[in-house]
């Protein structure tokens, strides 16, 4: 797949989420399409390209809403989000918004069946120990470790389980934020990412073996 070479973000990017922030309408949007193919939408597929041969194909999400289910009806998402799967919805993601980016990597989304595979995986002492250490040492990295959780425990689960926090997660992601500094209107953006994804790695890789796809 051919395309421009990532140079950066241009600051007209950030200029266009706060727009929208303000005005997430279908005229703000058609008014200033141009100024997001050109300054968000293509700069993020270069950046996606640069990061490919390491981490496999970079798809970027769609910038329209899906508001059929949802209560806020605003059409579309202030922010352009980038990720590239090793697993159903797991894997490496990079987001450009008004106050920045956002790079992370984890586990995003798990139900039913790949949620019992998760708190089963954690639950056990082989397997759950490796991932504490992970989320420990990302921790005291500087990562922020998120994600949806139970404020209770899970049923059947001992008050006193030594990873109950973590069993608690139903989604298990790490990431950092960066301002819009300098940088980032510069091709050190690549180096960046790729740094934080390869931090990440072993939650990615942790999450991938215990959730493979179905």
């Amino acid at each position: 797949m051919g395309g421009m070479s990532f140079s950066g973000f241009p600051d007209e990017a950030f200029v266009f989420y706060e727009g929208l922030e303000a005005d997430n309408s279908k005229t703000y949007w058609t008014r200033h399409r141009q100024v997001y193919e050109d300054m968000v939408k293509a700069p993020m597929a270069a950046l996606g390209q640069e990061l490919e041969g390491e981490f496999g194909a970079v798809h970027l999400f769609r910038p329209n809403r899906d508001v059929r289910f949802a209560k806020d009806k605003s059409p579309y998402k202030t922010h352009q989000g980038a990720y590239a799967a090793t697993a159903e919805a797991v894997g490496y993601y990079v987001q450009l918004d008004a106050a920045g980016l956002h790079v992370g990597a984890g586990l995003y989304a798990a139900e039913g069946a790949r949620l019992a595979r998760y708190r089963e995986a954690v639950d056990e002492e082989v397997s759950g120990a490796p991932l504490e250490k992970v989320v420990d040492a990302l921790r005291a990295a500087g990562y922020a470790v998120e994600g949806d959780r139970l404020k209770t425990r899970p049923r059947g689960v001992p008050e006193d389980h030594p990873r109950l926090d973590l069993l608690r997660h139903r989604s298990l992601h790490a990431g950092r934020r960066f301002e819009p500094e300098p940088w980032v209107h510069t091709p050190e953006v690549v180096s960046r990412v790729r740094a934080v994804w390869r931090d990440l790695t072993p939650l990615v890789e942790w999450l991938t073996a215990h959730l493979p796809a179905d």
